[in-house]
């Protein structure tokens, strides 16, 4: 890495440590994250991919999201040889499959992670999307873990508002600590009625793909479209810069974009120190309006 990398880095991890956002419990974490979804699927990139999660770490992108789904555990995998003799210094997340959801097949199946991450605990430990187990058994699954250590705090993911509901109606359901979801630019679904509801619950959103996938045609339009370009250049940085600063702007959102890449590292850990003016925010709304009715929950 050159000198001004270097000093890229140690900007954005200052940057980092201010831009923090507050779980129930009162834990900070970074607003900005890594993600490893596709990571581990072919062993050629491992190393490439191990260099990008400890990069992100150096620069302040503390929280790495990861899930046995991804490349069947090799995503977590290669999140484990990455926090190899820095496990304090991360904030370590998972997912379950939703058929490990029951509490005989969750205890197992976090023990497979905790085995694939080389640790002997788990900071949130989310439930990947909702299935056909009963929530109630999935909440015991979850404090049962919580009170042997495996894990210390628990979360849903790909729940929408009804599901959220249901979810806190149970005993001990408001334990949740999280809910993720697809949340960009181009997808502002959520913003209707899931991130009111989040907002009045005192319960963050962790935006997983806030930059849009790299083969789906939203992200060329973030990238592409000129109120985007214009702002960027404002501000003279990336595009997806500016959409990534864009998810975070409410302080109650982490967004956890996946990067490979040295310099794409970098630029995610940068996008915490952009902070977009009021006009700017109204000229995104323009471009990228919110809905004005309820639409389904935006999954991939």
């Amino acid at each position: 890495m050159s000198f001004k990398d270097q000093e890229r880095v140690a900007r954005a991890k200052d940057k980092a440590e201010e831009r923090t956002i507050t779980l129930p419990d009162g834990t900070s974490v970074p607003s900005i994250g890594q993600g490893t979804w596709y990571m581990g699927e072919d062993p050629r990139n491992k190393d490439q991919e191990v260099k990008a999660l400890q990069l992100g770490v150096e620069a302040g992108m503390k929280l790495i999201d990861t899930a046995e789904m991804y490349a069947d555990g090799g995503a977590e995998e290669v999140t484990g040889e990455a926090i190899k003799g820095k496990r304090e210094d991360v904030f370590l997340v998972s997912k379950a499959y939703p058929h490990h959801g029951g509490k005989d097949t969750l205890p197992k199946a976090c023990e497979q992670s905790l085995r694939r991450l080389k640790t002997d605990y788990i900071d949130l430990y989310l439930l990947h999307w909702r299935g056909s187990i009963p929530l109630e058994e999935t909440i015991e699954g979850m404090e049962q873990l919580k009170r042997e250590g495996k894990i210390k705090r628990w979360g849903v993911s790909n729940f929408d508002t009804k599901d959220m509901e249901e979810l806190l109606g149970k005993e001990q359901g408001s334990n949740c600590a999280v809910n993720q979801v697809l949340y960009h630019l181009g997808s502002r679904g959520i913003d209707y009625d899931l991130l009111p509801w989040q907002r009045k619950h005192n319960m963050p959103i962790m935006a997983y793909s806030p930059l849009a996938r790299g083969d789906d045609h939203s992200r060329v339009s973030l990238v592409n479209h000129p109120t985007v370009r214009e702002i960027a250049e404002q501000h003279q940085v990336k595009p997806l810069q500016i959409a990534l600063a864009w998810t975070i702007r409410n302080h109650d959102t982490i967004a956890i974009p996946k990067a490979v890449q040295e310099n794409h590292v970098i630029e995610n850990a940068e996008a915490a120190s952009i902070i977009l003016s009021e006009q700017e925010l109204a000229q995104l709304d323009e471009a990228f309006p919110e809905p004005d009715k309820k639409v389904p929950l935006d999954i991939i």
